[in-house]
């Protein structure tokens, strides 16, 4: 049986799971999806296993997350938002769930993440917890975030290609520095939601630059791929399948797509060939 794992996706379940007040942003109806929606899009894909991300509606509270998770039969492991604040035996107690790391959103939520007085301190904890910290950053912010995410020395995953400004070309600063990260610590990139960089529609041509740059610059080994389901703040026409295919079209060879889709995720997430 062929393993694949979807590596950027969201639980998004009002329904049971009312939103968090703060500046997370409030998905409409129609970009909500449950675990069960989840669960029949993997299929319908043959996608077996997925590495959950929590989204910024639910600022720190995982539960929607962690709900999916236990019903997944250990087929996804999720990266938690946490507090600072979070004690060990909490830190734990989600790792025993099956989270894996913490997502750092710079974008919306958290703008000063990595410049508090206490960042160096809760670094050091997802280190020792052995846990990766997912960054979500833009564009020209990559430039301030490079000495800091080095010195830290966790282990390091960028999403969404590092959402480079495409008007700018492979020569802006922002995207220059993500490419120094890929080349100068084991960082970890998502080659996930092209749609939220493009000017252009599926396949995402403008894209298609910048991904063979971030591949040259990451190595293959330290790339995994992502959906971004189910697609949300987001002015595109978003199809799953075509997301999924893009792999064929920016990887021909069969060998390196299976790299990216499941010995990488499996490598890192610690999935197993189980469904």
């Amino acid at each position: 049986m062929r393993f694949r794992v979807d590596c950027h996706a969201h639980i998004i379940a009002p329904a049971r799971f009312p939103y968090a007040d703060g500046p997370g942003y409030r998905p409409r109806a129609d970009e909500t999806g449950d675990a069960k929606m989840f669960a029949t899009v993997l299929a319908a894909q043959d996608v077996t296993h997925a590495l959950l991300v929590q989204p910024s509606c639910y600022g720190e509270n995982n539960s929607a997350m962690l709900d999916a998770m236990a019903q997944s039969q250990r087929r996804y492991r999720g990266i938690a938002v946490v507090s600072p604040r979070a004690t060990d035996n909490e830190l734990l107690t989600l790792k025993r769930q099956g989270i894996v790391g913490v997502r750092l959103h710079l974008v919306r939520t958290r703008p000063d993440a990595l410049s508090r007085p206490d960042t160096a301190g809760f670094l050091a904890r997802m280190k020792a917890l052995d846990w990766c910290v997912e960054v979500y950053a833009v564009g020209h912010m990559w430039v301030d975030l490079l000495e800091p995410l080095q010195k830290s020395g966790v282990k390091l995953l960028i999403a969404h290609l590092g959402e480079p400004d495409i008007r700018l070309g492979l020569g802006q600063p922002g995207f220059q520095t993500l490419c120094r990260l890929g080349r100068e610590t084991d960082a970890v990139m998502k080659l996930s939601a092209p749609f939220r960089t493009a000017a252009h529609p599926s396949p995402y041509p403008d894209v298609e630059p910048f991904v063979a740059a971030i591949v040259d610059a990451f190595g293959l080994d330290r790339c995994v791929w992502g959906s971004d389901w189910p697609f949300i703040d987001t002015a595109h026409q978003v199809d799953y399948g075509d997301l999924l295919r893009l792999m064929a079209h920016w990887l021909p060879n069969p060998a390196d797509q299976e790299r990216v889709l499941w010995h990488n995720p499996a490598r890192f997430f610690g999935f197993e060939e189980s469904c």
